[in-house]
């Protein structure tokens, strides 16, 4: 059977001096050391790399990063520098996900702005929501998926909250744990708890609304998990977040925290324990001005239109596919409102307060 190594090659000046920094600081193993009598190359391995220390290399030094959960490693140094001049930097393996503070902004965003779409993950077709993602706060995309089978592979991410909801067509997904294929369609949504493995299978005129918290998270493949699982286990936990896919056609409508408006809760806020509350709202009747207490206040036009109205602003006429964010503290009214139409709210954190001010 064939065998294929690869190596790293690094200039050293003096091999002597070298090899003590990378086998007893950085916990290294010599592998292979040569010639004999004056050596000028030596081969190490470990942390998942192989080295080539090599006298008169023509590479720079670079920079090699080690990731462990262990605090003593290196004598607990965050940045090191080896005598050929390679950087160290040493850092938490599983860093802990930190959302920064939100930069509250009101924000309205229109399709009809054309506002560039760009091509991401495993081919999918992005569209910004939120252009300044309240200061790292949060990610909200409008994403189109090619019809067909989609390139993707078993996968992660390191996240405090995400939300798939469908908008059109339909897509095919795996997740872990959660028994075979589950097809989302127009109306329905998935929340990805943070950590569970996942793969995006099939899709036919698929758009959705994807909500990332924060805006920048790490997705990682699982180069070993096989989807799907051999075991179903609709309650487990993932950071205290339960899956949901929240079928759009069996929800029910109740009065809205907006009066003139109903919504039909997706189970999102249970699921998360207050994280966060994903609604679809619709009119049944006018709308007072409102002022919400909550963080993040999103909102998706998915049908219809109606005009959104702010204290110190211009009227915005909305139609389906602009987005809108709310900050906390400012007055707002959703009016004439088509009969048709449909709103995607999502909260962090979930159902916030809200109440009905004069203008």
């Amino acid at each position: 059977m064939t065998e294929i190594r690869a190596e790293i090659r690094l200039p050293t000046q003096e091999l002597r001096e070298d090899l003590p920094f990378y086998t007893k600081t950085l916990g290294m193993r010599l592998d292979m050391i040569f010639p004999a009598d004056n050596p000028e190359v030596a081969v190490l391995s470990g942390h998942g790399l192989r080295l080539r220390l090599q006298k008169g290399a023509p590479e720079a030094p670079g920079t090699i990063r080690i990731l462990t959960d262990d605090p003593g490693f290196a004598g607990g140094a965050k940045e090191l520098m080896a005598p050929n001049g390679t950087r160290v930097e040493i850092d938490e393996l599983n860093p802990p996900v930190v959302t920064p503070a939100t930069e509250h902004a009101f924000v309205v965003r229109r399709l009809a702005d054309q506002a560039p779409w760009v091509i991401g993950r495993a081919g999918m077709e992005y569209r910004d929501l939120i252009p300044s993602r309240l200061g790292g706060a949060m990610i909200a995309s409008h994403i189109r998926v090619p019809d067909g089978p989609v390139p993707d592979m078993v996968h992660f991410h390191r996240v405090g909250f995400q939300l798939i909801f469908c908008v059109a067509g339909w897509v095919d997904v795996l997740y872990e744990d959660q028994g075979d294929v589950r097809r989302i369609h127009a109306g329905d949504c998935f929340i990805q708890p943070p950590g569970i493995r996942h793969r995006v299978l099939h899709s036919e005129g698929v758009q959705v609304v994807e909500i990332g918290v924060p805006a920048e998270h790490v997705t990682e493949i699982d180069h070993e998990m096989q989807l799907p699982t051999p075991h179903y286990w609709p309650d487990r936990e993932w950071e205290g977040q339960r899956f949901v896919h929240d079928i759009g056609a069996k929800g029910v409508f109740r009065p809205f925290r907006i009066p003139g408006f109903e919504a039909r809760d997706t189970g999102i806020n249970a699921a998360t324990k207050g994280v966060a509350s994903v609604m679809v709202a619709r009119p049944s009747g006018e709308a007072p001005w409102t002022v919400h207490e909550g963080d993040i206040l999103f909102t998706f036009v998915m049908r219809g239109g109606m005009v959104l109205e702010g204290e110190g602003k211009d009227p915005f006429r909305l139609s389906p596919g602009d987005a809108f964010v709310i900050p906390p503290a400012m007055a707002t009214r959703y009016s004439e409102p088509t009969g048709d139409l449909e709103l995607l709210e999502v909260t962090l954190p979930g159902n916030p307060a809200t109440r009905v001010v004069e203008r």
